[in-house]
């Protein structure tokens, strides 16, 4: 085995870097709370935002959690995994992404005491996957029910979810709120005895211009692209209205093919030819009764003129995504050949038209009967604005779906923390050992919300902690949290600040998880060239060459 200047064995290939043990945690930890740091100050009505600046010169600014880590393109493979939860918190819930992330920042700082502290790391992930659970069980505990015809509520928890969002005034707010509730009730199905809502089936569209208060519900889908020929009708009430994922035009072979045309009449005959066959096409579909086509792919000219001819509205290159919301709203049946095509086989809605929005044509389709899909159209003065309406509407929708399908919401501002923590430290008495040092420390890194909201505004945190904590003490007082406009705490259940279950129960869960996946490494290998190590991943003078 060949050996470096040093004498040592060289084990991994030429310019490759390890750093292992103690070392490989505190790195680990080190980023870890550093990305939580970046996201820290956004959390909260008080929050600040990020200006976020792209290679291109593209500018975000948003105090949402996932765009931001998203939006910052992290290279330490720590890092991203703290990018990941924020994802997976969007996907699942679309809420809470900042707290799982300061969240999971604050676990791997309270775990990294215990390690200094000689706690090995196995002992504290059996602590973390104790307390994670026990966590859930108090939350479960001091939640309350809902329903999703409890309007009053879901208003609350939508625009809460919107509170630390720089989109307007209140009632900018409360409007979206509104909105949302109105899509989210629309598409809810009950599947088993369970509400089930399916976010694809509620498309945000934005367009910049007008302000926020423009933003609509569309009882229906608002595809954007315009009519394919100007002949065709703007306006059709009733329609009838067929999806085809076919084109209307002449195929090529597969196979490349020559026709040998040895006169003008062989010509004439030809072109003929394939016009009848276009014509052929339009007729199957004027046939079937629709009077509206969404076509996904191509049209020929020749076939758009005998659609307009037939008074036939066509548009055409849809996105599937759009298809499949249309069949969803209007009841058609996408259609993959033009024979098999049918009256049974279309949809409804009372109107299909193309407006001109900012310059731009739009086709809507509104008014349609019980639509399993509908849209709400986001307006906004600028291109950062109406991106930030774009992202409140998406927080929004996770959130009073997530409370309509779990059927269940806690207390916010940090009360439901408090109940956690003060819970955690209780059950750390009964377990004993080793063990209850890392339950007592996830039970203060749960602390790191409401500490963090006073902080966003202004207040002392300590101070603001101390009360709770007494406050909490009492059976009267679990429903008390921070109150970020006086500096102290206050009734959150009176003031309306209520969070759904599932978001903090997904929180809990995405950020325990990465620290103990992050807790238990303890070597880090990269076979990067020194000239570019994996996200800062350096020589260090103890590594192994």
């Amino acid at each position: 085995m060949p050996e470096n200047q040093n004498g040592q064995y060289l084990i991994l290939p030429e310019g490759a870097s390890r750093i292992l043990g103690r070392e490989a945690q505190r790195q680990n930890i080190m980023v870890a709370y550093a990305v939580a740091g970046i996201v820290k100050t956004t959390l909260g009505p008080m929050g600040m935002d990020k200006m976020l600046i792209s290679e291109l010169g593209d500018i975000v600014i948003t105090n949402d959690g996932a765009t931001i880590l998203d939006e910052m393109k992290v290279d330490h493979p720590v890092a991203r995994i703290m990018v990941e939860i924020a994802k997976t918190q969007d996907k699942e819930v679309g809420d809470g992404t900042t707290t799982a992330v300061i969240l999971a920042g604050e676990l791997l700082k309270s775990a990294g005491n215990l390690l200094e502290q000689g706690i090995h790391p196995t002992i504290v992930v059996k602590g973390y996957k104790d307390a994670a659970i026990k966590a859930k069980e108090i939350l479960v505990a001091n939640s309350s029910n809902i329903s999703i015809d409890d309007t009053d509520k879901l208003e609350r928890i939508a625009v809460i979810a919107m509170s630390s969002k720089n989109i307007g005034g209140d009632s900018a707010k409360k409007h979206l709120a509104k909105l949302a509730i109105m899509a989210v009730k629309q598409v809810a199905t009950v599947v088993n005895g369970k509400t089930v809502v399916d976010h694809d089936f509620i498309k945000v569209e934005k367009k910049e211009g007008g302000s926020i208060e423009d933003t609509e519900f569309i009882n229906g889908v608002l595809v954007d692209k315009e009519i394919a020929h100007p002949g065709m009708p703007k306006s059709t009430k009733n329609a009838k209205i067929a999806l085809l994922d076919v084109a209307l035009e002449i195929e090529k072979t597969e196979t490349d093919a020559r026709i040998e045309i040895t006169s003008p009449d062989q010509m004439q005959a030809f072109l003929a030819q394939e016009e009848k066959m276009l014509k052929d096409m339009v007729e199957k579909i004027s046939k079937s009764g629709a009077n509206v086509v969404f076509i996904q792919k191509g049209i020929d000219d020749v076939a758009q003129h005998y659609l307009a001819k037939n008074g036939i509205t066509a548009v055409r290159r849809v996105k599937k995504s759009d298809m499949e919301k249309l069949a969803k709203a209007t009841g058609a049946r996408l259609v993959t050949s033009l024979d098999d095509l049918e009256a049974a086989d279309l949809g409804f809605a009372g109107m299909v038209e193309e407006r001109k929005i900012a310059g731009e044509q739009m086709v809507f389709v509104e008014k349609c009967k019980d639509p399993k899909s509908v849209t709400i159209f986001a307006r906004g003065s600028t291109p950062q604005v109406v991106n930030e309406v774009e992202r409140s509407l998406n927080d929004v929708i996770g959130a009073v779906s997530s409370a309509a399908e779990t059927g269940k919401y806690v207390i916010g501002g940090g009360a439901i923390e408090i109940d956690i923590a003060t819970g955690l430290r209780e059950y750390a008495i009964d377990v004993g050992g080793k063990e209850q040092l890392a339950i007592h420390a996830f039970a203060d890194a749960m602390e790191v919300v409401p500490k963090t909201l006073t902080e966003n505004a202004g207040g002392d945190p300590i101070d603001v902690l101390v009360k709770l904590r007494q406050e909490h003490k009492k059976k009267s007082g679990k429903v008390f949290g921070v109150d970020i406009y006086k500096e102290s705490i206050s009734d959150m259940e009176k003031q309306g600040v209520i969070e759904p279950l599932k978001v903090k129960m997904q929180a809990i869960s995405s950020a325990s998880e990465a620290a103990e996946i992050i807790l238990r490494i303890d070597d880090m290998i990269s076979s990067r060239s020194r000239g570019g190590p994996a996200g800062g991943m350096g020589p260090h003078p103890g590594e192994m060459e």
